[in-house]
């Protein structure tokens, strides 16, 4: 009986290393996505402050209301353009980020099934006359978990997928509103 309580903790010890393992790198690529979020908001905002005092200066400096209006409409467009590039690149931080996390989710659980199977095959072995039946539903038990797994792995790529093509769609369409617009304007 204690091999089978041996094999019991030595494969609870590995399924909590691996458990802390999976949470430290989900972690790790979090924050990565964060830093990335963080540096880009902050490229963004330096970015904008100093375009929007430039475009003051050059605003307060207009001798009238003609070239007060010819100049904010010359600085629409390039907001725009940075705007749809600051959605396409806050896009791919998303899909990154979320694509490495699964990445990772997906490789330790597959670990962690392999090596329960292994387990259960190891305990079949030795196991009393009789029990075949339990280690079969165990085995049935593990291999549905696996198929639930996989199902919401899929379900969450896909809903992944959907938010990523909406962004894309939302700024693209900025983007042709923003092209209606200062070809509007410049009629």
């Amino acid at each position: 009986m204690t091999n089978y309580t041996e094999q019991f903790s030595a494969a609870a010890k590995a399924n909590a290393e691996a458990q802390i393992a999976l949470f430290s790198q989900l972690a790790s690529k979090t924050f990565e996505g964060v830093e990335k979020l963080v540096d880009l908001n902050l490229k963004a905002a330096k970015s904008s402050l100093e375009e929007s005092q430039a475009a003051a200066l050059k605003l307060f400096a207009a001798k009238d209301p003609q070239e007060f209006f010819t100049l904010s409409s010359a600085h629409a467009q390039p907001t725009l353009e940075k705007s749809v590039a600051y959605g396409r690149h806050l896009s791919g931080i998303f899909s990154s980020t979320q694509s490495e996390l699964t990445k990772a989710a997906e490789a330790q659980i597959a670990e962690v099934n392999r090596k329960v199977v292994a387990m259960i095959d190891e305990a079949a072995k030795n196991a009393p006359a009789g029990s075949e039946q339990a280690i079969s539903m165990f085995k049935s038990a593990i291999g549905n978990m696996s198929a639930g797994y996989e199902q919401f792995t899929k379900n969450a790529k896909q809903a992944a997928e959907v938010l990523e093509a909406n962004v894309s769609n939302a700024v693209d369409q900025m983007s042709q509103a923003g092209a209606k617009v200062t070809r509007a304007a410049k009629k």
